[in-house]
């Protein structure tokens, strides 16, 4: 028997065989250049459904991959006919049309063996007479190709213009850029970072992963400390949490409490060793290490703050979505304002401007409407030392409509300094660095007419002596700060102290001088724009809001530092709650104390440090005193007053100093 006879004794029997290993031989191939009906051939192999025929060849087309699969398995199989040479070039078409037909089945095909299998080529020969359809076809898929690369490119083009890199919300926050080690890799590689310091995991001690810092060996085991957030609304898809107290912490936060009134820090350290993550004696505590100049203890306490909060967190809290809220209204919501902006406080000191700017965002997130510690003022240093400048000219143009972001001398500054930037950046086109160059030169400009006041303390601070007419010209002279309200004198002040260091680029300083000349030309031809913004300071900065002068005490800028006013001098500020907001929203109050030593004298205050019992008012009076019942309660005070000197008079004794037995002595006093 031949063996194309044996090949259709198989192919007709293959209809009656169990699935196995005989479908992966080869079928009854053409006779004669003729090809058998698919009608037929579908029929031997037992399918049900012949409508399927009809996309036999679309799927033979589509499926390439199983093509490949089918012809490995049949190679395999099939041993003996592939020996066959003279046998090859008709069983090709009759392969093609039988793996398109298996590729529809691909329930029925079993899995020979998991060995790796070589790719083979798809098929390059089909039947001469549809030649030039396939020719058509494939010039219509080149076509739609290109209309999609065509596609593709204007999306990407989109994409580095900022329309579509946009999308994502202005304070959106990533959780690599919370890391300030990922930064300091970029700047001086893993090796120079990490070191020899990798702890090994078998040593390590279990500890949860967080976002906002790293925990450390060194730290006490963490437990539940008593505080919890509170999912308190949802509105407008903006979710609003708080922080809550339990019983034991506020226990402990009355026990807090009592050691600040001692004023020492010891008092503090004991509160610790038992509770050692308490929020508020960690940033108080942080706060007298800092001023004892040991700054890696303050940091160190400031990120054990931000650890027990992150701990505490609802699971539905996210740091990222810049949809979630906190009101700084609530007391136990201010520490971790407090712990996150001192925290960036420290990264940026550190060397971290990337790292601290992402803290700034998440700052301003949590409340962007009323900004309780006014990171605004700081948001845009940041953003120049970490030379994200389109992030900055972003906030600015989206939040100038409804922020008046322009009236603060920051940004009036900032900005146009962000455009300078950006115009010298090379990746620009000459055109679009021209029009930014220009709109930079339009906005510092505005902003030499409206806070003139600004230039002649940057250039001092620059170690720049101006030329002799901008320095004796009355615009930019001495009585532009004398003239201006105190609020703007904080603002200008904190902006010129803390930016000047970001103007001392000798192209600045060229650009600087160039629009500075220009606005005097503006002002000796008497621009309506000059008496406009004269007026303007005039109506506004009266008298700078709370959290801008809660911004200045954290900040511990000195010059924006003297010229706070009085009222806020005059008051104790607390590192763990400075000038808290007038209208708190109080969950808890403090137990009322039995005595109240903040109503009494100096001498009675020495007193009672000598005599603990002392009490110069007695009990407590009540309400209905009458003037009568006042003196004789001041009669009564006066007695005590002279008891407890006598009291003390009588118990001064005087130790006489210690006698030695041997009054030689055994060296020598000469």
């Amino acid at each position: 028997m031949s063996r194309r006879a044996l090949r259709r004794l198989r192919g007709e029997q293959r209809g009656q065989q169990e699935p196995g290993l005989g479908e992966l031989g080869p079928a009854a191939g053409p006779e004669s250049g003729q090809q058998w009906p698919k009608g037929a051939a579908r029929g031997r192999r037992g399918v049900s459904n012949r409508f399927e025929l009809i996309t036999s060849e679309e799927l033979e087309d589509d499926l390439p991959s199983k093509e490949e699969r089918a012809d490995t398995r049949l190679e395999e199989h099939d041993v003996a006919e592939r020996n066959d040479e003279e046998s090859v070039p008709e069983e090709r078409e009759g392969n093609g049309q039988r793996n398109g037909e298996d590729a529809e089945r691909p329930d029925q095909t079993p899995v020979l063996s998991n060995k790796p299998r070589k790719k083979k080529k798809k098929r390059k020969t089909k039947k001469a007479s549809a030649g030039e359809a396939l020719e058509d076809n494939d010039l219509e898929d080149i076509d739609s190709l290109l209309e999609k690369i065509e596609d593709t490119n204007g999306i990407l083009q989109e994409t580095q213009s900022g329309v579509i890199a946009d999308s994502r919300p202005l304070l959106y926050v990533e959780h690599r850029n919370l890391n300030p080690e990922n930064e300091l890799k970029r700047y001086f590689g893993a090796r120079a970072v990490l070191g020899d310091q990798r702890p090994r995991q078998r040593q390590r001690q279990y500890v949860r992963s967080t976002w906002l810092t790293v925990p450390k060996n060194t730290w006490p085991r963490y437990s539940k400390t008593g505080i919890a957030m509170q999912l308190v609304e949802t509105r407008r898809g903006v979710q609003y949490f708080t922080f809550e107290h339990h019983r034991e912490y506020q226990q402990v936060q009355f026990k807090f409490l009592d050691a600040v009134e001692s004023m020492d820090p010891n008092n503090i350290v004991l509160l610790l060793q038992m509770n050692p993550y308490h929020v508020d004696s960690l940033l108080q505590l942080s706060d007298v290490c800092r001023m004892q100049e040991d700054q890696e203890m303050a940091r160190d306490l400031i990120e054990r703050v931000l650890y027990s909060l992150e701990c505490a967190f609802h699971p539905v809290f996210s740091l990222t979505s810049g949809s979630c809220r906190l009101d700084y209204r609530r007391p136990e919501n201010r520490a971790f304002f407090l712990a996150l902006f001192k925290h960036l406080m420290f990264l940026e000191k550190r060397g971290c401007p990337r790292t601290a700017l992402e803290f700034c965002k998440l700052i301003l997130s949590l409340d962007p409407e009323n900004d309780p510690l006014c990171v605004l003022l700081l948001i845009d240093f940041l953003s120049l030392r970490a030379r994200e400048y389109t992030f900055l000219t972003r906030m600015f143009e989206e939040w100038e409509s409804h922020r008046n972001l322009s009236q603060l001398p920051n940004f009036a500054f900032s900005v146009p300094l962000a455009y300078f930037f950006l115009s010298q950046q090379e990746e620009h086109s000459e055109m679009e660095s021209s029009q930014t160059r220009e709109r930079a030169a339009r906005l510092i400009q505005l902003a030499l007419i409206m806070f003139p006041s600004v230039l002649m303390p940057l250039l001092d601070h620059c170690s720049v002596q101006p030329d002799a007419r901008v320095a004796s010209h009355s615009f930019f002279g001495l009585n532009a700060q004398i003239s201006q309200p105190p609020a703007l004198n904080q603002l200008t002040s904190l902006y010129v102290g803390r930016t000047h260091s970001l103007w001392k680029d000798p192209a600045v300083m060229a650009w600087l001088e160039t629009n500075v000349h220009e606005v005097l030309h503006l002002v000796d031809i008497r621009d309506p724009l000059v008496e406009e913004c004269e007026l303007k300071r005039k109506m506004r900065y009266q008298s700078a809001p709370r959290n801008i002068y809660r911004h200045v005490i954290l900040s511990e800028m000195k010059e924006a530092t003297a010229a706070l006013p009085l009222e806020v001098t005059s008051q104790p500020v607390m590192g763990f709650d400075p000038l808290p907001p007038l209208d708190s929203i109080i969950s808890y109050t403090r137990p009322e104390r039995t005595n109240h030593p903040s109503n009494e004298s100096t001498l009675s205050l020495f007193f009672r440090s000598l005599l603990p019992n002392f009490n110069l008012q007695g009990d407590i009076r009540h309400d209905g005193d009458d003037e009568a019942g006042a003196g004789q309660d001041l009669n009564q005070g006066v007695n005590r007053l002279m008891a407890a000197m006598r009291d003390m008079l009588a118990n001064i004794q005087f130790q006489e100093p210690p006698r030695d037995d041997n009054p030689e002595g055994d060296g020598d006093w000469d």
